[in-house]
């Protein structure tokens, strides 16, 4: 069965894509990564076991427009392993220190820092993706499609969808496959190599699988980026590496 393209137009105030070469500082590609993509369609409706969802086409209906954000991040992270006993109790949960005295943290040493943030501001993009059933699923394909549509048309969603970062929440809309208006901005450009993906998407995942670093040669010709499927030999994989 051939898959019908999804489309959403989703928009927000804020968004971040952060470049992974850079590692303290933010600063975001101009629209959004793969990834992204694939994490706002997972949002709204998503079976990891039977299906994955396979980017296609970005077209960006709002020029891109960058503010400086400086934001206080905490140092640590909490370990997925600490989280798991906290599910299963036991062991009490224990809070990340963003600010305190010498009592409170043991150091003078604040467990906070300042972070500069390059980030777009007033987003809007129409995105274009399909449901790629994985092997013993695939003639369930109509029924999945059909759930999604019955949940973007409503507005429901698994969680709040997010432009990269969790605090830039995203909104949006099911559009139909020929959708044209408003039509993308008349933007072309060469963006390199961009992050594709940190997964492996040739198989379903696990919770602990180890990062699987996928990228591609980027260019968007008039406001639209086309994204090559993940199969295809346009998408560089180095697993295990970085971009």
């Amino acid at each position: 069965m051939h898959p019908h393209t999804q489309v959403l137009e989703v928009w927000g105030d804020f968004a971040c894509y952060a470049r992974p070469e850079l590692k303290v500082e933010r600063f975001s590609y101009p629209l959004p990564t793969p990834s992204a993509v694939r994490g706002v369609f997972e949002a709204i409706y998503n079976k990891p076991k039977e299906f994955r969802w396979q980017p296609d086409r970005v077209e960006v209906l709002n020029a891109p427009s960058y503010i400086a954000l400086r934001r206080n991040e905490v140092k640590e992270k909490v370990s997925a392993a600490a989280v798991e006993q906290w599910a299963k109790g036991q062991k009490m949960p224990e809070p990340i220190w963003a600010d305190g005295d010498r009592d409170l943290l043991g150091s003078d040493e604040k467990g906070r820092t300042q972070r500069q943030t390059m980030a777009l501001r007033d987003v809007r993009y129409r995105l274009h993706a399909t449901i790629r059933p994985w092997p013993g699923f695939e003639k369930q394909l109509p029924a999945l499609e059909a759930q999604f549509r019955r949940r973007a048309e409503a507005g429901k969603c698994f969680y709040q969808p997010y432009f990269g970062c969790r605090e830039f929440a995203a909104y949006f809309e099911l559009r139909g496959a020929e959708t044209a208006s408003p039509e993308p901005v008349p933007w072309t450009a060469d963006l390199g190599l961009m992050l594709y993906d940190v997964f492996d998407l040739s198989r379903p995942g696990k919770g602990d699988d180890a990062p699987a670093i996928s990228a591609f040669r980027a260019s968007v010709e008039n406001g639209i980026l086309r994204v090559p499927p993940y199969e295809t030999a346009a998408v560089i994989k180095l697993a295990g590496g970085s971009v």
